[in-house]
């Protein structure tokens, strides 16, 4: 491990390996990132791992298009698969403020080029036979919705940083940030203490701990995620073609609970 760099990123999940990748594709060669034990062994692996374009906030919707097509890119470079599947997605109205909203929505994702199509209750019941057509008005639906394997994911963003010139030490776990007088840091770890222009907190689950080293108390409260998965759904299983599932898993029903 390097006794100094530009910046260390601390934390190994998707969002540490990204900010990794994203730094050496603007330039910065010189990047270290932490991870206490394995990389996405934290909230990522068992993030869900879905995506889509659809966005209250249009800035936020324009970069999940950006991030959506990113994975093509990190995919080419890592050699590394994200598990991408476009399945596309629907968003439903039940009520006439929701379908105007919907119709609002695809206004504003035409400016974004995002190619959403509005289809009636009818048209959405072709493609999804499981729903009854009575308690809705239509929908929209987005081409590009669909799930990655987030760990694929992350992988491809640590492999893609590596070639770049990033490093990444694993096993090793951060245990104080300690600030200097010219504004840089101390990085200190079970393995040494590395001196970092900036530092960057990608903890995750633990980037509350990690901010109150230095008297930051980030609002995040870890959840403990418990699964129960059934056997197959017959009434998902006997749809010819299943459109809108890409793959077997998608037949059985997952309930997810957080306590």
């Amino acid at each position: 491990m390097k006794s100094h760099v530009q910046v260390a990123v601390i934390g190994g999940g998707v969002v540490g390996a990204s900010v990794l990748y994203h730094l050496t594709k603007a330039g910065w060669r010189d990047v270290l990132l932490i991870e206490r034990a394995e990389l996405t062994s934290g909230s990522t692996w068992h993030a869900a791992g879905g995506m889509h374009t659809v966005n209250g906030d249009p800035n936020v919707a324009k970069l999940q298009q950006y991030t959506i097509q990113l994975y093509s890119e990190i995919e080419k470079i890592s050699g590394q698969s994200c598990g991408m599947h476009i399945t596309g997605g629907l968003m439903l109205a039940g009520t006439r403020e929701r379908m105007d909203w919907l119709k609002m929505t695809q206004a504003r994702g035409r400016y974004l080029g995002m190619e959403l199509e509005l289809l009636s209750a009818a048209e959405i019941a072709k493609m999804y036979p499981l729903m009854d057509e009575r308690h809705f008005l239509g929908g929209i639906l987005d081409p590009i919705e669909g799930h990655i394997d987030p760990s694929g994911v992350t992988l491809a963003y640590a492999k893609s940083a590596q070639l770049g010139g990033a490093e990444i030490v694993r096993q090793t776990r951060v245990v104080d940030t300690r600030p200097r007088a010219d504004g840089s840091w101390d990085v200190v770890t079970t393995h040494g203490t590395v001196h970092a222009e900036h530092v960057v907190n990608a903890g995750g689950l633990w980037a509350r701990k990690v901010g109150n080293m230095v008297g930051v108390d980030h609002p995040l409260v870890p959840m403990v995620h418990h699964y129960l998965v059934t056997d197959e759904v017959p009434e998902v299983a006997a749809i010819e073609g299943r459109p809108w599932f890409s793959d077997a898993s998608s037949e059985r029903l997952v309930l997810a609970a957080c306590s």
